[in-house]
């Protein structure tokens, strides 16, 4: 082959493409493909192509499952206060009225158990002063007590009556009414010729004198009571009283009035062989 012919044969490999290997051909071929597939496809079909079938997380499913969990209890809700509020505009008047009552009442009682608890409250808060004060309040009606029952002694205004028998008419049962008279006119303490009158205090008759509590007393009979004088010496005089009767049976009874009174005749605290208190 001459020079010339070499020529022109490399001019028209230039000119033409040059030669795919079998292999890249077979691949570029789906691409290709592929490509052209795409490129047919609107963009509401590649949405849908995306969306579907649908690829959903454990994270997604979970706040799935929440969400409809609170729309349901939202909607229970609703639908509830819907049934409340429709049952009360169909309610009768008197209903109504008897519902408010209710409500009232309600509030009546927690606003009284709240009182109550404020007031527990302060009196937590002040429990030292409440102790304090139980102690004297107790310290007080134990002496009350020890003066009804004759166990301390005490002083106060009253009345001094003095009976002077010279001819032994005076019997038990005159003291006695004296006695009664004079606890019906306020009389708080009394001692009788130093024996110490209690509410168990009895009187015998002893020969040509008389016994209080089994104690025996003589002539003159003294009477030491505390109380309102006012009181005490008008309920002795009055007509058909005490002092009329007494002079009756030709017994002398003088009555003075003092500022001071001293009950000093005490008794033994006795414990009750029956009686218990109702509080243990």
């Amino acid at each position: 082959m001459s020079n010339h012919d070499e020529t022109a044969e490399n001019r028209l490999r230039k000119e033409l493409p040059e030669e795919v290997p079998a292999g890249a051909a077979e691949t570029v071929a789906p691409a290709v493909q592929q490509e052209a597939e795409r490129a047919g496809l609107t963009g509401r079909q590649r949405l849908v192509k995306g969306l579907w079938p649908p690829r959903i997380t454990r994270a997604q499913l979970i706040v799935a499952v929440l969400l409809f969990g609170l729309g349901f209890g939202l909607a229970v809700q609703v639908a509830s206060n819907s049934d409340g509020d429709s049952a009360l505009r169909g309610a009768r008047q008197e209903d109504l009225v008897r519902i408010l009552d209710e409500l009232d009442d309600r509030t009546q009682r927690l606003e009284d158990e709240k009182q109550g608890l404020e007031k527990q409250r302060d009196e937590l808060e002040n429990s030292s002063n409440q102790a304090e004060e139980a102690r004297k309040q107790t310290v007080e009606k134990e002496r009350q007590l020890g003066i009804l029952a004759g166990t301390v002694a005490a002083q106060g205004p009253g009345i001094t009556m003095t009976i002077d028998d010279t001819k032994g008419t005076v019997e038990a049962d005159m003291l006695l009414d004296a006695i009664q008279e004079l606890r019906a006119a306020g009389a708080e303490a009394i001692q009788v010729n130093g024996v110490r009158v209690v509410a168990s205090t009895y009187l015998t008759d002893s020969g040509n004198s008389v016994s209080v509590d089994g104690n025996k007393i003589n002539a003159p009979y003294r009477f030491k009571v505390i109380g309102k004088p006012q009181d005490l010496e008008p309920a002795l005089n009055i007509p058909g009283g005490v002092v009329q009767t007494l002079e009756k049976e030709q017994a002398t009874v003088t009555i003075e009035r003092s500022d001071k009174i001293v009950v000093d005749a005490l008794r033994a605290a006795k414990r009750p062989d029956y009686a218990r208190s109702s509080s243990q």
